[in-house]
């Protein structure tokens, strides 16, 4: 299974973010939910298969934690469909820090030429 189709049930994306706070047992994930152990296994079961966590044995139990590699593959193929969300929203704040600083020097055409890249403080 892939991990896009992994990630596509609830309960699993809640495991995820359990597991990218700190590697959990079984037991201590069963905690968080209203579904049984043996439920919560074989989410991680699917989880493992696609590559998205991964558990080591310590004593009698196993504990699983996050393995970010197969969701970077994954961003990586969303940012070829959607492009980089940040790249927009940060060029339109440079645009605007920009405009500011203009704004600032033809407001006040008589005051002395200053460094814009110190703030002022009292």
């Amino acid at each position: 299974m892939d991990a896009a189709a992994a990630i596509g049930d609830p309960v699993r994306r809640r495991i995820l973010e359990l597991l990218h706070r700190a590697p959990r047992t079984v037991h201590a994930l069963a905690g968080q939910f209203a579904i049984s152990r043996p439920a919560i296994s074989r989410h991680l079961r699917v989880l493992r298969e696609a590559g998205l966590v991964v558990d080591e044995p310590t004593g009698r139990e196993r504990v699983y934690r996050l393995d970010p590699t197969a969701l970077h593959e994954l961003d990586a193929w969303l940012h070829q469909l959607l492009g980089d969300p940040w790249s927009r929203r940060l060029d339109a704040l440079e645009t605007e820090v920009h405009r500011t600083r203009r704004d600032r020097r033809t407001a006040r055409p008589d005051a002395p030429a200053t460094d814009d890249t110190q703030e002022d403080t009292a």
